[in-house]
C-alpha cells in the first residue's frame, strides 16, 4: 500500500493461482464485545472481558466510558478488557460522546445512558447523521426517557441529546425492520428502569439472532430476559447486573471471507474457535455456500468450507445480513444468477449495502438488478477495476476477495476495515502465502 497527497491509500490484489487452503483464526465478536462492555459498565462490581476484539467500533465504546468516568485497564497483547462497573451511575453523569460511525455503540449508548441521570450528548462522523435512531427515541420515551434529536435536516438522525432522569419501566413499542439494535439496546437498559418492562417488536424483526446473543449476554451477567412471544419481551426491574469474567467468540462475520475465499477459488479453509453452537447467527452463512454447492464440515470448535463449482440461488439473508456482502463476490463466480433477499435495512448501515455494492460490482462488469429488498447478481466475464469502499469496512473486505481470481482489482481505503478488523489483509495474506504467485501490491 502506498500513501500519497494527492491519491488515497489504496491496495491492489494479485490473482491466486489454484485453491486457497489453510486454518485462520479470526478476531473476536465485535456484536458480542460491545455488548459485553455495556453489561459490564452498568454492572456492580469488576468484570474481566477476555478475547475482545481491538477495533474503531470497540475503542469508541471503551472511549465512552472512560469519558464517563469509569476504570478501565485494556490490555491488548491478551486481548482482555477490565472494568470496574458503576451499577447504572456512572461517575461522571454527563459529556459529550464521539461514536465515530458505530451503530452499536450509539443505539446501546443512548439506551443505557436513557435509564441513568445525567446530560449527555452523542455525535459521530457525517455518515452517523444519516442513520436513522428515531425508533429507539420513540421506544424510550415510552418509557420515560427525555431523549431528542438535535439534527434539524434529518431528525429521525444523530447528534442525539440526553436530559437523563431514568426510566419509569412499563410497556414500549420498537420498530423492527430498520435495525435488531433499537431492540437490543433497550434490552439491556431495561434492567435499571423504576419497574419491569415489556417491549412489543411492530413489524418484521430483521437480524433476529442478534436480539438472542443479546439474551445470551444479559444472563451471563446475572439477568434473563423473558420471551413472552416472536415479538414481545419482559425484562424485570430494578435490577442490575453482577460483574463476572467473561470469553468472547471470534467473530462469525469475519469469518465469512474467509469462507467465501475457498469457495471462489476452491479451495479449503477452516477457521477455528467457531461452531455451531456459537450465540452468533453468522456461522449459518456456510449453509448458504453450501446450497450453492461446496461442501462444510465442522466440528467441537470449527468450521470449514471446501469450494466446488457453484451455481446460483434465491436465498433470504434476513437473519444474517451483514454476510451480503460476503456472498457478492462468491456469486460472481457462480453458474447463474443469484437472488439475495430480505435485507432492505442493509441500506441504512454503514453505507447503502444495496446500492453501493451493486455499483461495485458492475465496475467489475456483473450484471446487478436492484431490488428494494436486495439485489440479483448475473455473473458475467469480469474485468479489472478500482473499487470504492465508502468507508465501510465490509465492502473492503468482500470486494478483495474478486481480486483473488480477476487480476487489476484494486480496493480504495482498505484502513477502514479498522472499523472491526484492523488486520484483515495480514490475516488473509497469511491464509495464502504458500502459493508464490500471490501478492499484494502497491
Amino acid at each position: 500500500m502506498t500513501r500519497t497527497s494527492h491519491q488515497p491509500v489504496a491496495v491492489s490484489i494479485s490473482p491466486v493461482v489454484g485453491p486457497v487452503s489453510g486454518t485462520v483464526r479470526v478476531p473476536g465478536s465485535k456484536s458480542i464485545t460491545n455488548r459485553a462492555i455495556i453489561c459490564a459498565a452498568m454492572a456492580r462490581g469488576e468484570s474481566v472481558l477476555s478475547g475482545v476484539l481491538d477495533s474503531e467500533d470497540t475503542r469508541v465504546m471503551v472511549d465512552a466510558w472512560r469519558t464517563l468516568g469509569l476504570e478501565i485497564e485494556w490490555d491488548l497483547s491478551f486481548e482482555t478488557l477490565r472494568i470496574v462497573g458503576c451499577a447504572g451511575h456512572p461517575p461522571q453523569p454527563n459529556g459529550a460522546l464521539h461514536i465515530a460511525n458505530s451503530g452499536t455503540s450509539i443505539r446501546f449508548l443512548t439506551a443505557a445512558l436513557s435509564a441513568t441521570r445525567g446530560n449527555y450528548r452523542l455525535d459521530g462522523v457525517p455518515r452517523m447523521r444519516e442513520r436513522p435512531i428515531a425508533d429507539l427515541l420513540d421506544g424510550l420515551r415510552a418509557l420515560g426517557a427525555n431523549v431528542q434529536s438535535e439534527n434539524t435536516e434529518r431528525p429521525d438522525c444523530p447528534p442525539v441529546r440526553i436530559m437523563a432522569n431514568g426510566l419509569h419501566g412499563g410497556v414500549a413499542k420498537v420498530a423492527g425492520n430498520v435495525s435488531s439494535q433499537f431492540l437490543s439496546g433497550m434490552m439491556m437498559a431495561s434492567p435499571y428502569a423504576d419497574s419491569p418492562i415489556e417491549i412489543e417488536v411492530v413489524g418484521e424483526l430483521v437480524s433476529k439472532p442478534y436480539v438472542s446473543m443479546t439474551a445470551m449476554v444479559m444472563k451471563s451477567f446475572g439477568l434473563a430476559v423473558e420471551t413472552l412471544s416472536d415479538s414481545r419481551y419482559r425484562i424485570a426491574a430494578p435490577e442490575c447486573y453482577r460483574g463476572c469474567s467473561y470469553a468472547i467468540e471470534p467473530d462469525a462475520s469475519a469469518a465469512t471471507y474467509f469462507w467465501a475465499a475457498a469457495a471462489i477459488t476452491e479451495g479449503r479453509v477452516r477457521v477455528e474457535g467457531l461452531d455451531f453452537d456459537a450465540m452468533q447467527g453468522d456461522v449459518g452463512f456456510v449453509r448458504v455456500l453450501e446450497k450453492m454447492g461446496c461442501e462444510v464440515s465442522h466440528g467441537r470448535g470449527f468450521i470449514e468450507v471446501t469450494g466446488r463449482p457453484m451455481h446460483g440461488i434465491d436465498v433470504d439473508m434476513n437473519a444474517i445480513s451483514d454476510t451480503v456482502q460476503s456472498l457478492a463476490p462468491a456469486a460472481l463466480f457462480a453458474n447463474g444468477p443469484t437472488r439475495i433477499r430480505g435485507v432492505a435495512h442493509n441500506r441504512h448501515k454503514e453505507t447503502d449495502r444495496i446500492g453501493d455494492l451493486a455499483t461495485e460490482l458492475r465496475k467489475v462488469g456483473a450484471q446487478v438488478d436492484e431490488h428494494d429488498d436486495g439485489l440479483t447478481i448475473h455473473p458475467l466475464t469480469l474485468r479489472s477495476a478500482t473499487l470504492d469502499t465508502y468507508h465501510d469496512h465490509r465492502m473492503a473486505m468482500s470486494l478483495a476477495l474478486i481480486g483473488l481470481k480477476v487480476p487489476g482489482i484494486r480496493i480504495l481505503d482498505p484502513q477502514c476495515t479498522t472499523k472491526t478488523f484492523p488486520k484483515y489483509f495480514e490475516v488473509l495474506g497469511e491464509l495464502i502465502q504458500q502459493n508464490p504467485n500471490y501478492e499484494f501490491a502497491s
